[in-house]
């Protein structure tokens, strides 16, 4: 290099030899460089190559924004849509859904029964907290079921498919021998255990068959049977029928309800064709229309929807009363255990219509986060069910989520006034231990499935104590040393 180029360099003026290095580096890095002064990002520079010609620099994107300039219009809004995008799309975003939406049901479920049956405990001379004590005992053996459920492998719970069918099929016709089955409300669908504990077998029938259900069209699957429509019927649909048929014997048309839905879950996770599924759905729809036409009961309901009135006889009085408790409920509600509908005015408050108390006493935005909360249930399950590669995943997955969904539907429709009252209780919400088992049990299957997905399963396992702090180093060490 000539004299006078190296003096001018050393003394920080800017020389031809200096223009391929402003066109190796970033201008960013040459801005102030040799000059003592910051070169705005915002002006276009313009360098000389060694033979003199004027070259301008590389021009930045149109779209990308710079700390010296205003961010284009929307661009907050799209940064924040991308982050809970990415945090939606996180592996461990279904664990945490089933998880917090599963507990926080229960136990605003447990405060809701509270408030709810104390009235109706002390009209049965009982202490207040009668209700109460009995649902937490169930919450807390049911939240035991749900940790060992969200522990055992995959392959204990097909095991327990079979056992669980067969003793559930038992107890059912149990129910029907006379001196040993129980008639509450008109349905003999009950079971006397003893002291103030009875069992409705019909509740486990929907686990039963969800896990038996799961575990024959998986059998099927892997050995290709599924194309044919006797192997995708037979024995599925058969035995479902039992389990309906011994379900009806006792004059539950709700819970009959249920378990035809999750068979129709099952069969349209199973690829069933459309004639072939809507040619059960017609036979199903029949028999339906037949005994809903043969009981003046059932008739009485379905006249019930969407009425103002209590009508001749009183016959809609409970349809009535429950909207009378969501509106007089307002925004914020009446305040908890300040509901006037639990007087005596509204049957049932703390079973069948927990969900009017709830907007009575926590207006809209109680009922809304109750809804809510159940929106989160099913979407975690319909993910999980749709990102496993595990057929009996998917089959299980998609039955329990089947079931709480559209079971939640029935109860909050009924409520409403936009569908005949079924007597089916809100999952995971209403009073009753014998629906509460089963359904937390359902619940630790779903915890189960999304931990063994892979993605989840690597997260959870960075979380272990001190594997996070030893890739941390490890990833550090990999940088280079003027790199921050």
């Amino acid at each position: 290099m000539p004299a006078e180029e190296s003096s001018a360099a050393a003394c920080g003026h800017r020389s031809r030899a200096t223009a391929p290095i402003s066109r190796a580096f970033p201008p960013r890095l040459l801005a102030g460089a040799g000059t003592g002064a910051p070169v705005p990002l915002g002006t276009a520079l313009r360098v000389r190559s060694a033979t003199g010609a004027r070259r301008p620099a590389v021009p930045r994107s149109k779209g990308r924004s710079t700390g010296g300039s205003r961010s284009p219009r929307g661009g907050g809004a799209r940064r924040m849509y991308e982050r809970v995008r990415r945090a939606w799309d996180r592996p461990l975003t279904a664990y945490y859904l089933i998880l917090g939406a599963g507990l926080l049901i229960t136990v605003l479920g447990l405060v809701m029964v509270y408030s709810a049956s104390m009235i109706k405990a002390l009209e049965l001379d009982k202490p207040g907290t009668y209700f109460f004590r009995k649902q937490f005992l169930a919450a807390v053996i049911g939240a035991g079921l749900m940790a060992l459920a969200a522990r055992m492998p995959g392959k204990l719970h097909r095991a327990l498919a079979y056992p669980l069918l067969m003793g559930t099929v038992f107890l059912m016709v149990l129910v029907q021998v006379p001196g040993i089955g129980m008639s509450v409300n008109g349905n003999q669908n009950w079971l006397y255990l003893g002291g103030p504990f009875q069992l409705q077998p019909s509740e486990f029938g929907k686990l039963a068959l969800v896990l038996w259900g799961a575990d024959l069209l998986a059998r099927k699957q892997d050995k290709r049977l599924l194309s044919q429509w006797k192997h995708l019927l037979v024995p599925l649909v058969p035995v479902a029928f039992m389990l309906l048929g011994l379900i009806m014997l006792g004059g539950d048309m709700g819970t009959a309800i249920i378990l035809t839905a999750i068979l129709f879950g099952l069969l349209w996770l199973a690829g069933a064709p459309t004639r072939l599924f809507a040619g059960v759905l017609g036979f199903a729809a029949l028999i339906a229309f037949v005994l809903i036409k043969t009981s003046p009961n059932r008739m009485s309901r379905l006249a019930c929807i969407g009425a103002t009135e209590p009508g001749p006889g009183d016959s809609c009085w409970q349809a009535v009363h429950g909207i009378y408790a969501l509106a007089s409920g307002g925004w914020f509600g009446s305040g908890l255990g300040a509901s006037v509908e639990k007087w005596g005015q509204l049957p049932e408050p703390h079973t069948d219509f927990i969900f009017a108390i709830t907007g009575e006493e926590l207006g809209l935005a109680g009922t809304l986060s109750v809804l809510a909360l159940f929106a989160a249930l099913g979407y975690a399950g319909i993910r999980v069910a749709g990102r496993t590669e595990d057929p009996f995943v998917r089959y299980a997955a998609g039955g329990v989520t089947t079931w709480i969904t559209v079971q939640a539907v029935i109860n909050i429709g009924a409520v409403l006034g936009l569908l005949p009252i079924a007597g089916v209780p809100l999952p995971l919400f209403s009073y009753g231990g014998s629906a509460l088992l089963p359904t937390m049990f359902a619940v630790g299957l779903l915890i189960a499935f999304a931990r063994e997905d892979p993605a989840a399963k690597a997260a959870l396992a960075m979380r272990r104590p001190g594997v996070r702090w030893k890739t941390m180093r490890r990833r550090v060490k990999k940088r280079p040393s003027g790199e921050r």
